[in-house]
């Protein structure tokens, strides 16, 4: 018998006349070429050539067969294989900046659930050390950093070098790529400056930001160049995970969408712009989706950020939202979290009508926030299954 190692293979029979109504057969295992045919063997590039992953396809613009799913949040607490690890890594910063630790927790909803996107496991504020803040994460209460809220305070931030910094965040994506290769798209993400600064200025999380909307109308120019070094920074800091391996790039402005509409005009969208023109300096053919929480008043300035695509939250109709951006606008989202909790039915109604106010076009299919850290695990993957077999 003849093998062909590391090669699939079927039975070939052949049978031999040796004399009158004589016939002995015996078989051999002939090789099947398969998709990945190693270069030693001699294929060609164009042999090698293999068809990029769906989501990034669909990011730019091109058709696809299917709407590409991931969930925002999908790495972290509704997965139990996530909670084991907490008992042996304790802290949020150890989970997310030991590179090993949190190649794994990013990989942990593909391997369950096979999204199509595998985004970071990381934080926002992760690289505020580079520039001078630094920060801690507690498990209950969240992020707590030493308040800035003076000039003195805001001269003392400054450029970040990134590989300096973020070592880790660089060799997870690059990790990332390397396990999934085109099976998958590979996100990065960072906060933007004004839902970074709030942070900053609050000191923590925060339900109503008083001390930075103070800050913005008693000291403007004070926090205007906070979100100034923020923005050199944050896009600087976007490339460095394209360079490192990322493939589309999530920009997070979270909360601005609690700013009046002529507040976002000074104190989120110009900083956005600064961000996002930035990376397309550096890599133009990159799809970046911006989201903001409860968005809804502010679809059509989030369009003029310079990304590519909108991510909804779903105060918003798909409908609506396609409608207000305008076709060419790519769009993300926008199941309500809180559906994953309802009867499996009901998921896949919810799910299927924003897929057919999707229109097919430019749609990345995800949740309208973060998935929430009680949804079961069986309902998770009941929806990305649902979007997996929706067929345009």
């Amino acid at each position: 018998m003849l093998q062909f190692a590391g090669r699939a293979s079927f039975l070939l029979v052949v049978g031999i006349l040796v004399g009158p109504g004589a016939v002995i057969g015996f078989t051999i295992r002939q090789p099947v070429k398969m998709a990945a045919t190693a270069t030693k063997a001699g294929a060609s590039a164009a042999d090698q050539q293999v068809e990029e992953p769906l989501l990034l396809r669909a990011a730019r613009g091109e058709k696809v067969e299917r709407p590409p799913v991931w969930m925002m949040r999908q790495a972290g607490r509704h997965m139990s294989a996530y909670r084991e690890l907490v008992k042996k890594y304790p802290t949020f910063r150890e989970r997310s900046e030991i590179p090993d630790v949190s190649t794994e927790i990013s990989l942990q909803p593909w391997e369950a659930y096979k999204t199509d996107g595998v985004i970071l496991f990381s934080d926002i504020l992760t690289p505020l050390p580079g520039m001078g803040v630094e920060f801690t994460i507690e498990e209950k209460t969240g992020p707590k950093i030493k308040p800035i809220r003076t000039w003195e305070a805001v001269k003392q931030m400054h450029l970040m070098d990134c590989m300096q910094t973020c070592p880790f965040v660089h060799q997870t994506l690059s990790d990332l790529r390397k396990e999934v290769g085109n099976q998958a798209t590979v996100l990065g993400f960072v906060g933007l400056p004004y839902t970074l600064a709030t942070y900053i200025v609050e000191g923590q999380s925060s339900k109503e930001y008083l001390e930075i909307k103070k800050m913005m109308f008693q000291e403007p120019a004070l926090l205007q160049q906070m979100l100034s070094v923020l923005a050199d920074n944050i896009g600087e800091y976007a490339c460095f995970q394209i360079d490192a391996g990322a493939q589309v790039i999530q920009v997070f402005d979270s909360w601005a969408g609690h700013l009046s509409p002529a507040d976002y005009d000074i104190f989120a969208a110009p900083y956005q712009r600064q961000v996002i023109e930035k990376i397309k300096a550096k890599h133009p053919t990159v799809p970046i989706i911006i989201y903001i929480n409860k968005s809804g008043a502010l679809l059509e300035r989030m369009a003029q950020s310079g990304a590519d695509m909108v991510s909804l939250d779903w105060t918003v109709t798909m409908e609506e939202g396609r409608r207000r951006l305008g076709s060419e606008m790519g769009v993300q989202g926008n199941l309500d979290p809180a559906i994953l909790y309802a009867p499996k039915e009901v998921i896949k109604e919810r799910a299927e009508q924003i897929l057919r106010e999707g229109k097919g076009y430019k749609h990345v299919m995800n949740l309208g926030h973060g998935i929430e850290a009680t949804t079961p695990e069986e309902n998770a993957k009941f929806f990305i299954d649902t979007v997996k077999a929706w067929r345009y």
